[in-house]
């Protein structure tokens, strides 16, 4: 067994002239919650695929449990569990059912699958819902319930792709106390993406991705402390006259945003009586913080995450959409 849980090398894969995932090199400590941190169609659910078998990678290399990814599909489907982004339940079974199915696919034997399968739904608080219609479940039970179907086989890594996506933000922390919950109860390494910002706070480590290349990895704290100073925004009776003073008077670069005008300086509170006793353009509000993962994504790209629907070509969840048995050719 190595040393890591996920290692990834000079991983590629394009779609004709497209290149989604552009050379990227990460490793993945095993035991930990790794996240995927970046704009939808920047690679990540491509990069998810390539690594559960599901896609073939263009060039590099790439092991999941020691196991390489082009060679040993059988071997890393038999060790993995994997949330998909778009539901996959089958609204029309219970959830014993739903996780039922589950084991015969990756042949859990009928005395383990019964008290596996009691134990997962009291961790993800289903257990009073076990023989009830998937159907009748809300967003965020479905989400639980899949969750649970993706640890019944005792995987030895868990892939989670935009695991609260969709959800409201009460159920999505829910599920994160459910996920940091599992990480300790089973053991087990988590991998997965997300483009809320907040979420990617509870990780160990980031790596941030755009445009199919990993721009920076690190722990949340490390990757902020990029940054460095204040972040500040406001927004003034005339913006095009005050980012000119900024620069010329103030000598601080402007950074892009949509709603106002966003600069770094160091002790912004320092700063902030300063810049009311000498601008000459009326400020209508201003707004100080420390700097966040949306801060590090701006610093670091010149713009603010996008949250677009991710290119056809490049989101190939919609055309890869099961997993097949672990057992299947």
């Amino acid at each position: 067994m190595g040393e890591y849980a996920v290692e990834v090398e000079g991983l590629v894969r394009k779609f004709g002239d497209l290149v989604a995932v552009n050379g990227v090199t990460f490793n993945v400590n095993r035991g930990e919650i790794f996240g995927f941190l970046g704009p939808n169609g920047a690679g990540k659910t491509t990069t998810i695929n390539m690594l559960c078998t599901l896609l073939a990678p263009t060039a590099g290399r790439a092991t999941v449990d020691g196991f390489e990814v082009t060679r040993h599909k059988r071997e890393i489907r038999q060790r993995i569990g994997l949330v998909f982004q778009d539901p996959s339940l089958d609204d029309r079974l219970t959830a014993n059912e739903n996780l039922d199915f589950h084991a015969v696919v990756y042949a859990v034997p009928p005395a383990v699958r019964e008290k596996r399968k009691r134990e997962l739904l009291e961790m993800v608080d289903l257990l009073d819902r076990a023989d009830d219609l998937v159907l009748t479940f809300s967003g965020g039970m479905k989400r639980r319930l899949e969750i649970a179907r993706g640890l019944l086989h005792h995987p030895r890594v868990l892939f989670l792709d935009e695991p609260t996506i969709g959800l409201d933000p009460q159920t999505r922390r829910y599920i994160w106390d459910y996920i940091k919950d599992l990480k300790n109860r089973e053991e087990i390494t988590i991998f997965l993406t997300t483009h809320y910002m907040e979420e990617a706070e509870h990780c160990d480590r980031i790596a941030i991705i755009d445009h199919g290349n990993i721009i920076a990895l690190d722990t949340p704290d490390n990757l902020k402390n990029m940054v460095g100073g204040d972040i500040i925004r406001i927004k003034t009776d005339d913006d095009a006259r005050a980012e000119e003073l900024l620069r010329e008077r103030f000598k601080v670069n402007i950074l892009e945003d949509r709603d106002c005008l966003c600069f770094e300086v160091e002790r912004g509170e320092e700063f902030i009586p300063r810049l009311f006793h000498d601008f000459e353009v009326p400020i209508q509000s201003i707004n100080l913080h420390r700097p966040t993962l949306d801060d590090v994504f701006l610093k670091l790209t010149g713009r603010e995450i996008r949250d677009e629907e991710a290119d056809g070509l490049m989101d190939m969840r919609r055309m890869v959409t099961r997993v097949r048995p672990p057992f299947a050719r």
